[in-house]
Formats: structure tokens, sequence, C-alpha cells
């Protein structure tokens, strides 16, 4: 499978594709928001590992430029915060 891994930290990010790796997995990993933009003209991956709290340009900002470009590569998100995707997602509000 081959898998676009966006993850700034270092640590994390060398243990998620080595471990990908090693389960014979094709990974790519890029830093920040903005690289993701480079890294899908090189092809396309079967998903994309996301963080959220990325640097030049957010997790969600990359899913919603995929989406509105008609990408529809699966998306795993992970982020380190609990309210990170709370504050990046718009308010919903409820009618009785």
């Amino acid at each position: 499978m081959r898998v676009l891994l966006v993850e700034d930290d270092a640590m994390l990010g060398e243990s998620v594709r080595r471990g990908l790796r090693q389960l014979g997995h094709a990974v790519d990993w890029v830093e920040d928001g903005k690289a993701v933009e480079h890294a899908l003209t090189g092809g396309p991956y079967e998903v994309v590992l996301l963080d959220l709290g990325l640097p030049v340009k957010s997790g969600m900002e990359v899913l919603r430029d995929l989406r509105r470009r008609g990408d529809r590569v699966p998306v795993l998100i992970r982020t380190r915060s609990p309210t990170a995707w709370r504050a990046s997602t718009p308010a919903r509000t409820t009618t009785s």
C-alpha cells in the first residue's frame, strides 16, 4: 500500500514510517501541510495519515483542499490535542 504520512514530529514520524515499511508499505513522509501539495503530484496514494497540528498549513486546510479538488483518498487523522479537532471544525447547532 502506498501511504502519505504527514507528521511534523520527527520522532513520531520516523517511528510510524519505520513500522509501516516493516509491514511492507511504501511510505512517503512530509513534515508540513504545504509539502503535501508537492507530494500529491507524485502519483496517487491509497491512504493519507494526517496530523492536524502542522506548521505552514494546518491539517484541516490540507483535508479541505483535498476534498475541494475531488480527491477521495481515505484520510486517517491524528492529533495530540483533544481540542484541535473541535477548534478546526465549524460549530454545529441543532434545532428542536
